[in-house]
């Protein structure tokens, strides 16, 4: 498992001026490498972003520009999933990209803030800041120093495959969901089905955490000829399981869906359990 961080600091409040950059390489569930670079923005120096991260105009006479470490980055973050904490300094690197007219790193990105908001209850809404994290998980760093930055980043999603038991990937569609999936799931959603489609006939319930919208899902189902049900009952042939339901604890604490789904399995009726990405690909077939 690998995947890299990174954070910049700005001169001023144009987001292309960056003044630093900051990476640190994760492998293996440990810091691996880094690299930090002050940076030329070619722009002024506010007083204000100074007082933040102490970088002046002078400090950075004679550091590269942008552009000139812009190989470099794509050689540290190109092909990686890179994480940042909100979506701040991604949008820097694109800014910062566009004004030198050069591309941005082919990279995956994925913010440590959201993944935080969805593995922490006490960060659902708010206390999701580097800082506020970091000191939940008892990660000390020097803030506003973009190498720092970047590691606390990093640290953040250790910290929250550990709590979660989620993996990259699983974290990368954790994102996506509402931060409580059962917000969701608790509409009613039913739908009647493409008497044409190649599944008329079958009877599917979802259940659990999908990484797409709960009616999407049911639309999806609808049109190659399932019709869509709220309760797992003894119509129901198919019962679809979000991929972190099914993968994450190991078959233990299953919804009250999937225990009824099982049960009638054992009484004999024709009932096939599937993940999301199984019931995307029979879409997809179909």
């Amino acid at each position: 498992m690998r995947f890299v961080a990174v954070d910049v600091e700005t001169a001023n409040a144009d987001m292309a001026s960056i003044c630093s950059i900051g990476v640190a390489a994760f492998e293996n569930g440990a810091l691996a490498a880094e690299w930090y670079s002050l940076i030329d923005p070619k722009d002024f120096f506010d007083p204000v972003n100074t007082s933040i991260h102490g970088i002046t105009s002078v400090e950075v006479q004679g550091a590269p520009t942008f552009s000139d470490v812009a190989g470099e980055l794509e050689h540290l973050l190109g092909s990686q999933v890179v994480v940042t904490h909100t979506h701040f300094d991604r949008v820097a690197m694109h800014q910062a990209a566009g004004r030198w007219a050069i591309s941005a790193p082919s990279c995956t990105w994925l913010d440590s803030a959201r993944v935080a908001r969805r593995t922490w209850a006490e960060c659902a809404k708010s206390g999701y800041g580097l800082a506020k994290v970091c000191k939940m998980i008892g990660h000390d760093f020097d803030h506003h120093n973009a190498l720092e930055d970047a590691k606390a980043a990093g640290c953040i999603i250790l910290a929250a495959m550990e709590k979660s038991g989620l993996d990259l990937q699983a974290l990368q569609r954790r994102v996506l969901q509402p931060i409580d999936p059962s917000s969701s799931a608790s509409k009613a959603i039913k739908r009647d089905g493409n008497p044409n489609g190649a599944f008329a006939g079958e009877v599917a319930v979802f259940t659990g955490a999908l990484e797409i919208p709960r009616r999407e899902a049911a639309d999806l189902a609808a049109s190659i000829g399932c019709a869509v049900s709220d309760n797992v009952t003894k119509k129901t042939t198919m019962l679809v399981v979000g991929d972190m339901d099914v993968t994450r604890l190991a078959g233990h604490d299953k919804s009250s869906k999937h225990r009824k789904a099982e049960q009638l399995i054992e009484a004999g009726q024709r009932l096939r359990i599937i993940r999301e990405s199984d019931f995307k690909e029979l879409v997809a077939v179909s």
